[in-house]
């Protein structure tokens, strides 16, 4: 019997709302159609006053949007803490353990021990061997280190597990001293073919990452703090690649990058071990402070959520550790003891917009920039501080509408271009920028220049402008306003052809 295709039989009436609704709320709310990149922490222990880790599992899982943390051992007592939890932990091996685990039997036991007992309640995602053991210059570590790589690899693959990635982390130490321009970055003489060749060659068999922990902290001067913190700066320029560098991170990630190209290997991935700015340090180190530990780990979650990538690496995503969870008063120095994003007591040392539900609004210093008494407390807007200078509130408005921010109601002809001065024209772009990219204390920082106030900002005669709150019109802008805008064209698209499967069209 020949089947009739002349008729479909149409979509039930609830499906039809459906598709319809779907349809609507992707083309008005298009930010939905694009996954946010997940930040982690790692959490150290050289502490004797931290909560212990079923409190901490429970308070990653629920009051902060943290969902991998790295730890610098295999404590069995946090891998079962974070069972249930869905948050991928990152296991280390001691470095004194890595010469016995380049033995097979002995890869064998460590995971049967480390692994297996908690594997698959606990999403243990990755396995470091050992923390910068090409930094300690120890011969017999390194000649181990890249067998232990592979054994404890063969273990957890005779353990049926292949969920689990195999690496170590490495400090920029691994880099020859005139790796500047990022463009020359260079492994060490003598390590690149010896010792990083075959391990790129690894990670690219077993699909796993090198890791990194680039520290702009450890590499800025007086003259680069700006460049270092992600703050608005002229830039450095690349006059090999003909690349402007706006910020350290990306100059460092950079110059690994093409030390990974010169071996053939830059289709390896990367994984930011750890990165991290501590807010309390010695009187010698005045730009160790709350608000400098705010601004770099702040702006690298933007950065790192963005998907801009690098300039050699544009488009390209870094799964990103910040070090650390916790301060940690054991360690050897004040600025050791101060990188933490929390205080033992769980309450955070400042806000890089990791936490839901608006559960903290910015550092709990003495420092911080609180709204005003007066005004709707329930509002908040981003203004000039009274002692701001034009010059660098020129700069912030140059920055700020470079970055995407709609700011033609500033321009001649538009709501809010009078009364025509710095002044007004910085106090509504920066406003618009804390609105557009969240209303943390670290998008209202703009180098010491801004304040936040619970007032309505709009400057008396000029009630025609209306200020920008929560939310603002983002102007075609490159990186990550691209990416979006095929994640959502590949959703409508997906949509439209799930309705032409139900025969709605």
């Amino acid at each position: 019997m020949e089947e009739n295709h002349s008729k479909r039989p149409a979509p039930p009436p609830k499906l039809h709302g459906v598709i319809v609704f779907l349809f609507a709320f992707l083309l008005l709310h298009p930010s939905m159609a694009s996954a946010a990149i997940s930040i982690g922490v790692n959490y150290g222990t050289v502490a004797d006053n931290l909560p212990p880790p079923p409190q901490v599992a429970t308070f990653l899982k629920t009051k902060t949007t943290i969902d991998r943390v790295k730890i610098f051992d295999a404590n069995p007592d946090i891998l079962r803490a974070f069972a249930g939890t869905g948050i991928a932990v990152t296991v280390t091996v001691g470095n004194g353990d890595v010469p016995a685990l380049a033995k097979l039997p002995a890869a064998q036991s460590w995971v049967a021990d480390n692994i297996l007992p908690f594997h698959p309640r606990t999403v243990i995602n990755r396995i470091a061997v050992g923390n910068e053991i090409v930094a300690t210059s120890d011969k017999s570590l390194i000649a181990h280190l890249l067998p232990a790589m592979k054994s404890l690899h063969s273990a957890l693959k005779l353990a049926n597990i292949t969920s689990i990635q195999v690496s170590t982390p490495h400090s920029l130490g691994i880099l020859a001293a005139n790796s500047e321009p990022p463009s020359a970055g260079r492994f060490r003489r003598g390590y690149d073919k010896i010792i990083f060749a075959p391990m790129l060659e690894y990670h690219r068999q077993t699909k796993s990452p090198f890791m990194i922990n680039p520290y702009p902290f450890f590499g800025f001067s007086p003259q680069t703090l700006n460049y270092a913190l992600f703050r608005p700066n002229g830039g450095i320029f690349d006059n090999v690649t003909g690349l402007n560098y706006t910020n350290m991170f990306d100059a460092q990630m950079d110059a690994v990058f093409s030390a990974m190209k010169v071996l053939g290997y830059d289709d390896v991935d990367i994984v930011v071990a750890e990165t991290g700015w501590p807010s309390v340090g010695d009187q010698n180190q005045p730009d160790v402070n709350v608000e400098n530990a705010l601004s770099y780990n702040g702006n690298l979650v933007k950065h790192v959520n963005s998907g801009k990538g690098t300039p050699l690496m544009p488009n390209r995503t870094f799964e990103t550790y910040i070090f650390s969870l916790f301060n940690e008063n054991l360690k050897p120095s004040i600025s050791e003891r101060n990188y933490g994003l929390f205080k033992p007591d769980l309450t955070p040392v400042y806000d890089v917009g990791i936490l839901r539900n608006d559960q903290a609004l910015g550092p709990t210093s003495s420092t911080a920039h609180p709204p005003t008494s007066s005004g709707d407390p329930s509002r908040k807007w981003c203004v000039p501080r009274s002692d701001a200078s034009d010059e660098a509130l020129q700069e912030n408005l140059d920055y700020v509408c470079s970055r995407g921010v709609d700011c033609n109601p500033i321009r001649d002809g538009g709501a809010c271009f009078e009364p025509n001065t710095v002044r007004s024209h910085a106090s509504y772009a920066m406003n618009a920028y804390y609105q557009a990219f969240g209303t943390q204390d670290v998008n209202c920082d703009f180098n010491h220049t801004g304040l936040i106030t619970s007032n309505d900002p709009r400057w008396a005669g000029y009630e025609a402008c209306t200020y920008p709150f929560k939310g603002v019109k983002m102007e075609k802008s490159a990186g990550g306003s691209v990416k979006s805008s095929w994640a959502n064209i590949f959703v409508v698209l997906a949509c439209y052809m799930i309705a032409m499967l139900l025969g709605y069209f």
